[in-house]
């Protein structure tokens, strides 16, 4: 998406793709592939900050990252202007009015991060981009994703490898295994006569609560984390379906009742 190419109406491609986003979520589908995590949170319509970039880009978070916590007083010769290339042409683009006149201090380097940060993502792409979210929301309309955070709405467009691999490992797991995650999880080796869909928290709380799979932001050397309550499990991204499933077995295992709560 970063070249923009020249087609008659070629902002109609990236409409239809926004529809077809929109209509996979709301049919409850997987598309295949994905996008990265400043994608969905500026298809929410969030500021997009420093640490989005962490992953996506990790040396320009850790430029963004040094220019924030250090005193830039006579270090940076920067401006609210950047230059920038585009079809073999150095472009400027100015983060705000008269920006090539205003220098970056102390006192607005904070601004300037986050208007750098947003202007960043959009470069090049923001005709393509606004296409693409308007064929999203004629689907799925602005004010149903505001519960929703970016991560959350990725997990609900994309399929996802640590899902897929934690029940690939489920299967390969014995009857007696699988009763241990059970407990691990929902405190009871037992599903109840109704099935999964009567399982109770351990708080005693009416109403059922579901068997859940919740993907966080954690070590991929942590062990999944279990909170009986709410029968839910906490996972790590691990890389592999390998290392998934020896720290679900240890976890399984080795801990019951250490990494639960």
């Amino acid at each position: 998406m970063m070249m923009m190419v020249c087609v008659q109406d070629h902002l109609s491609y990236f409409h239809f793709v926004g529809r077809v986003m929109g209509l996979a979520v709301f049919h409850s589908h997987y598309i295949n592939g994905g996008f990265t995590l400043p994608f969905y949170k500026q298809l929410l319509g969030n500021l997009l900050c420093s640490k989005t970039w962490e992953t996506t880009d990790p040396e320009l978070h850790k430029s963004l990252v040094w220019i924030l916590e250090n005193d830039i007083s006579s270090v940076l010769d920067h401006t609210f202007c950047v230059e920038h290339s585009a079809f073999g042409k150095f472009l400027q683009h100015e983060l705000k009015p008269n920006g090539r006149n205003l220098p970056v201090t102390e006192d607005n380097k904070k601004e300037y991060v986050k208007l750098y940060v947003n202007w960043r993502f959009m470069r090049g792409i923001e005709a393509q981009f606004l296409a693409l979210q308007k064929g999203f929301s004629e689907l799925i309309p602005q004010h149903l994703l505001k519960p929703f955070d970016h991560k959350e709405l990725e997990h609900c467009a994309v399929d996802s490898n640590v899902v897929r691999w934690f029940w690939e490992a489920v299967e390969s797991f014995t009857e007696e295994r699988r009763g241990r995650l059970l407990q691990f999880v929902t405190g009871s080796t037992r599903v109840p006569l109704q099935g999964f869909k009567a399982l109770q928290g351990s708080t005693g709380s009416a109403g059922p609560r579901l068997f859940t799979i919740h993907l966080i932001e954690a070590n991929t050397d942590n062990l999944p984390k279990a909170h009986t309550c709410f029968n839910r499990i906490d996972i790590p991204p691990y890389e592999s379906y390998e290392k998934l499933y020896e720290k679900l077995l240890t976890a399984v295992e080795e801990t019951c009742g250490f990494a639960v709560e």
